[in-house]
Order: structure tokens, then C-alpha cells, then sequence
């Protein structure tokens, strides 16, 4: 009932292979396995680094050219989490699917197996810039330590889409995300307390540190690793049970221990999730069942 997490503040900076980008990767996951992680998490777009290689006249690649990595990087973290035995949730990578782009997060399991869940909402620089594509549905995903779910950023600012995963049996909401200042960090920050608190989960976020100064967008980054629990008794007085130094190349580490969250769920000093009133919004327990 116990798993040990990792969130990486992934340090972003010029290079120039992809090996480079694997050997640094290597770095964080080895982190977390020295650390007892059984989980370690990138952030949303820490690929786009590898746009920093550039092409032969020296150019910066596009976010157009970063699914040509894909199997690479599939190849990669799926030896990763083979050899050192541990959950890698890769961050977000850019894929092709039918000639549009996604935001994919990617689950990597220790016995080779891989789930992937889109993004679902677009900010304008990825719809207006990028010319993303939002994902169609919300996955949940059966771990030996029990069920998660991945939601982007973005993702994590709209209460709806939470309440569907605790309503599939999600108890961690693995957030990754990328945000170039205070203002998109915060708004990450503060929603990811606040479904911690509606719902009754664990959040766990990442996220970029650096700068990429040839790629468009990746200029400038604003992050912080922090791992948040509800707000009560048991937990932290601020939800807040491990946090990174802001903006610093860093892994923070902690233990989640989800017979707490049943325990606040049953008798704790609220109990938000049993007590939301669906007579007056939507039951997503009840569409869930009627949806299987």
C-alpha cells in the first residue's frame, strides 16, 4: 500500500546527440533507483531538447522533426525501466499519428510494456504554434501499486477531467508539465493543490529547468518538483510532502502511502470525494460503471 516516487526538475540545455540526451536521462532514472524509487517522473516536453542538435546548416530543429525520434526514445526508456526495474512516467514526447501532431505521455513498466495517454487540453502556443492536436480520452492504468493516471499541465487546471480518474480508481494523478514563468507555474502549482484536496489523491508534478536558447518557446523555463497530498491530519499542514529548490537540477523523493488516503476518505476531518453532491452535478462514479 506503500510506493516510493521520484520527480525530476529536469535541467534543459544545448546538445548535440541523442546520446547526449540519453546519458543525462540515465543520470535521473539511476538517481531514483539509488533512492528507492519505484516510480520517477520527467516533465511535459523535456524532449525538446533534442530539437537543440539541429540539422546540417546548423539550424535548430522544429517541433515538426521531433516525432523522427520517437523510437529512439521508445527504445530508450523501455531498457531503462526493464534494467533497473522501476515505473518511468518519460514526461510528454511529441508523436505522428495520421499526419497530426500530439502531447503524449508515455508509462513505461518495468516488464516492457508501455501506456501512453494524450494530452486533452491545448494551451493556445500549442494549438497557434505547434498545430497540436488535443487527445480523445482519459486512460487509468493498473500498476502493481495500484492505479494512476497521467495529466499533462494544462490537464490538471480542469477539475472535471481529475474527478473522471478518481472515479476510474485513480489514487496518484502523475502531472508533468513545462511553464516558461511564474505566473503558468503557479497556476499548475495551485490546481494540482486544489484536485488533491477535491479528490482525495496524491498529485505528483515536474518540471523543466533551463534554457534551450535556439529553440522557439523552450527560451525560458520555470520549474519545481513537488509531490502533494490532501489537507488533513495525516499529511502535511500544506498538502506539501517533498518539494524541489526552484528552478535547480534536482530529483525529490517521497513515499505515498495510500491507506492514508482511504483512511481520509472514510474519516477524515472532511471527506470531500463522499461528500460532493451529485444530485446537483455530475456522478462520476455512476458514468463510469455505465460506460463499461
Amino acid at each position: 500500500m506503500k510506493l516510493r516516487v521520484s520527480a525530476v526538475q529536469y535541467h534543459l540545455h544545448t546538445i548535440q546527440s541523442f546520446e547526449e540526451f540519453a546519458h543525462q536521462v540515465e543520470h535521473y532514472v539511476k538517481t531514483a533507483e539509488e533512492f528507492g524509487a519505484e516510480f520517477v517522473m520527467f516533465p511535459e516536453f523535456f524532449t525538446t531538447q533534442l530539437m537543440s542538435i539541429g540539422n546540417h546548416q546548423g539550424q535548430a530543429l522544429t517541433i515538426q522533426d521531433l516525432p523522427d525520434f520517437t523510437e529512439q526514445y521508445r527504445s530508450l526508456f523501455m531498457s531503462l525501466a526493464i534494467k533497473m526495474n522501476i515505473h518511468i512516467i518519460a514526461g510528454t514526447h511529441v508523436i505522428r499519428r495520421e499526419g497530426r501532431l500530439y502531447n503524449v505521455a508515455h508509462l513505461f513498466y518495468p516488464d516492457g510494456r508501455i501506456g501512453e495517454q494524450a494530452k486533452l487540453h491545448m494551451t493556445p502556443t500549442e494549438l497557434q504554434e505547434w498545430d497540436m492536436t488535443p487527445g480523445e480520452s482519459l486512460q487509468v492504468f493498473e500498476t502493481t501499486k495500484g492505479k494512476v493516471a497521467l495529466l499533462t499541465c494544462y490537464d490538471i487546471e480542469f477539475p472535471e477531467i481529475v474527478r473522471m480518474a478518481k472515479a476510474k480508481g485513480a489514487d496518484v494523478i502523475f502531472c508533468p508539465s513545462c511553464t516558461d514563468d511564474r505566473h503558468g507555474f503557479h497556476r499548475v502549482r495551485y490546481t494540482s493543490h486544489a484536485r488533491a484536496i477535491e479528490n482525495q489523491v496524491y498529485v505528483v508534478n515536474s518540471g523543466t529547468v533551463g534554457s534551450l536558447p535556439t529553440v522557439d518557446f523552450m527560451r525560458a523555463n520555470f520549474g519545481q518538483a513537488a509531490i502533494i497530498t490532501p489537507n488533513d491530519v495525516p499529511f502535511p499542514p500544506k498538502g506539501l510532502m517533498a518539494e524541489g529548490e526552484i528552478n535547480q537540477d534536482m530529483i525529490v523523493t517521497a513515499d505515498l502511502d495510500l491507506k492514508l488516503l482511504y483512511k481520509v476518505r472514510e474519516s477524515g476531518s472532511v471527506t470531500t470525494w463522499r461528500d460532493r453532491r451529485t444530485d446537483l452535478y455530475t456522478d462520476w462514479e455512476k458514468e463510469e460503471v455505465l460506460m463499461r
